[in-house]
C-alpha cells in the first residue's frame, strides 16, 4: 500500500471518527498509553484531551512545546470555541514544527505510534497531532560487518530518517527522489524508494515501485521479509539485490543508476538490480589506484573458482583420475593415506562439515569467545585429526584453502551461496568424478545465466552484451575517463534538467 500522508494503524475501525473514547478503546490494556485533560488557556470551560505513547515521545518536548503554550491565558484566553483553537494550533501557536489535523481514527493512531502527541477535541471530532519524537536512538557509527579501509565511516542505523539524511548529505541533487511506502499488515513499517529522477531507468523505478507496493507480509522486521518479495527468483540461493550497511556504497550504486530501498528498523539498504559482477566489487576499488583495484578484482574472481572447484577437483582426481596426479605427489598422498581408515569422499565431507560448524560457532557466540573458538578450534581439530590419522593432510590443506578463498567474497549472501554450491559439486565429484564436476559447473552457469534482476541479466556484462563491456567487470578504469554508468542499466541524462 502506497503511503501518501501518514501510515494508518491496522486496528479495526480505522475510518471511524476521532473521539476520546474511541482512542482509549484502541489503546486499552496498553500500559504506555498516557492520557490527560488540559484546560485551553487555563479556562475551566474549554478542555482538550492530550494523548501520547510514553517512550515514543520526548516528555520535555511535550511539556515545553505543547502543554506550556496551550495553557497560556495570554495566548489562548481569548478563543471562543474549539474551532478557533484548532485553527490557532495549525497556524503555529505552539512550538512544534509539524502539526496535522486528523479526523479519522486510523490516521490518529498511526501518528501516535510514530512519535506524535495528539490533542483531541471531542465536540469537533477532530485531533491535532504534533511531532515530538523521542531522541533515544542509536547514533551513527562506523560499519561493523563491512570493513572500511579507505572510505566514509558512517553506517546506516535503525532510524530511517537518519538514513535518508546520510544519503542526502552525500547526494546533494534536487532530482534525488525519496518516495515513502507502508509495509506490513500488522506491524506497520515505513519504507522508502530512492532514485535520481531523469537518470535512473524509468522501467527499473516502475518495477521497484510495483514490487514494494505488492509486498504482503505481516511485518517487515527482517531483511528476508523485504528481499524475498522484491527479487525475481526467490528460490535461487544467489542474492539478486545488493544489501549494505555502508552509506557510501549505497550512494555509489545510486549514482550508477540503481534504485535504493531503506526500511525503518533495518540498519541496511537494499539496491536493485543486483548482478554477479557487482557482488565482486567493494567501495575501496574506487579509493585506491585503478591498477591495484583491477588486480584485486581479478583475485576475487580467482577466489570464486578456487572455493567452488578445489574440493570437488581434489575428490574427483583422488577417486577416479589418479593418472592426473604427478608421481611424487601421488607417492606422498599414498603415504599419508595409508593410516587413514576413511575413504576420500568421507574425508572431504567431514572436513567441509567441520569447517561449517566452526564458522557457525564463531558467528553465534559472543565476539571474544567466538574468535577464540574459531581460531583454537580450527587449529586443534585440524592438527589432532591429522595426528590421529582421521583425515589426510592433503584434505585439510584443500578444504582450508577453499575456505579462505570463500572469505574474500565482499558480500556475505554471495559467500553463503558459493559454500552451498561447493557442497553440491563435491557430491557430484563423488558420484561421477570429473564428469560430475563438469556437469555441475555447466548447470551452475546455466542457472546463473537464466537469472534476471529487474530486467537486467544477472551475469551481465559477461552475458547479454556480446562481451563488449566485460572489461568493466574485471578491471577498474581510471577515474579520469570513467563515468559511473553501466550500459545494462540504460540510464538517462543524469537528472540535469533545469529547475
Amino acid at each position: 500500500m502506497r503511503r501518501e500522508t501518514s501510515r494508518a494503524a491496522p486496528q479495526v475501525g480505522e475510518n471511524s471518527p476521532v473521539t476520546v473514547a474511541a482512542v482509549e478503546k484502541v489503546f486499552e490494556n496498553c500500559y504506555d498509553f498516557e492520557s490527560r485533560e488540559l484546560l485551553i488557556g487555563g479556562a475551566p470551560g474549554r478542555t482538550a484531551r492530550l494523548c501520547f505513547i510514553d517512550g515514543l515521545v520526548s516528555g520535555s518536548d511535550v511539556a515545553e512545546q505543547v502543554i506550556k503554550p496551550l495553557t497560556d491565558p495570554e495566548r489562548f484566553g481569548g478563543c471562543k470555541g474549539a474551532g478557533e483553537v484548532i485553527a490557532m494550533l495549525l497556524g503555529g501557536s505552539v512550538y512544534v514544527y509539524t502539526a496535522k489535523s486528523r479526523t479519522q481514527l486510523g490516521d490518529l493512531a498511526g501518528d501516535l505510534l510514530n512519535g506524535f502527541c495528539a490533542l483531541i477535541f471531542d465536540a469537533e471530532r477532530t485531533a491535532v497531532t504534533f511531532e515530538v519524537k523521542s531522541q533515544q536512538r542509536r547514533s551513527v557509527e562506523a560499519p561493523k560487518e563491512e570493513k572500511v579501509v579507505k572510505g566514509a565511516k558512517d553506517a546506516f542505523v535503525e532510524t530511517m530518517k537518519i538514513n535518508t539524511t546520510l544519503v542526502r548529505r552525500k547526494l546533494r541533487n534536487p532530482h534525488l527522489k525519496i518516495k515513502e511506502y507502508s509495509l506490513g499488515t500488522r506491524a506497520d513499517t515505513a519504507a522508502t524508494l530512492i532514485y535520481i529522477e531523469g537518470f535512473t531507468n524509468e522501467g527499473i523505478v516502475a518495477e521497484a515501485e510495483r514490487r514494494l507496493s505488492n509486498i504482503n507480509v505481516e511485518g517487515a522486521l527482517t531483511s528476508a521479509a523485504i528481499e524475498e518479495n522484491i527479487v525475481d527468483n526467490p528460490r535461487s540461493p544467489f542474492p539478486q539485490v545488493i544489501t549494505t550497511e555502508r552509506s557510501d556504497k549505497f550512494c555509489m550504486n545510486i549514482l550508477e543508476g540503481r534504485v535504493g530501498m531503506l526500511v525503518d528498523g533495518l540498519p541496511l539498504g537494499f539496491l536493485a538490480p543486483g548482478t554477479f559482477s557487482q557482488f565482486m566489487k567493494v567501495p575501496e576499488d574506487h579509493s585506491g589506484h585503478f591498477i591495484v583495484a583491477s588486480c584485486l578484482t581479478l583475485l576475487r574472481y580467482l577466489a570464486v573458482a578456487l572455493t567452488l572447484l578445489a574440493p570437488a577437483f581434489y575428490v574427483a582426481v583422488a577417486m577416479y583420475h589418479q593418472e592426473m596426479i604427478p608421481t611424487r605427489l601421488m607417492q606422498s598422498m599414498i603415504e599419508a593415506k595409508q593410516q587413514v581408515p576413511f575413504p576420500t569422499a568421507a574425508e572431504a565431507i567431514m572436513m567441509l562439515l567441520a569447517f561449517e560448524l566452526l564458522q557457525e560457532a564463531g558467528i553465534r557466540l559472543p565476539s571474544p569467545i567466538g574468535e577464540t573458538v574459531s581460531i583454537i578450534g580450527a587449529l586443534i581439530v585440524g592438527q589432532s585429526a591429522v595426528e590421529a590419522s582421521v583425515v589426510s593432510p592433503v584434505v585439510v590443506v584443500v578444504i582450508a584453502l577453499a575456505g579462505i578463498a570463500g572469505y574474500t567474497m565482499p558480500n556475505l549472501d554471495m559467500g553463503s551461496a558459493l559454500r552451498l554450491c561447493r557442497f553440491l559439486l563435491v557430491l557430484a565429484a563423488i558420484a561421477l568424478g570429473m564428469f560430475g564436476v563438469a556437469l555441475g559447473c555447466a548447470l551452475l552457469v546455466y542457472h546463473l545465466s537464466s537469472l534476471e534482476s529487474y530486467g537486467v541479466p544477472y551475469m551481465s556484462p559477461f552475458a547479454g552484451s556480446e562481451g563488449r563491456h566485460v572489461s568493466r567487470a574485471l578491471f577498474r578504469h581510471s577515474m579520469t575517463d570513467k563515468k559511473d554508468r553501466e550500459p545494462e542499466l540504460k540510464t538517462g541524462g543524469g537528472g540535469e534538467a533545469k529547475l
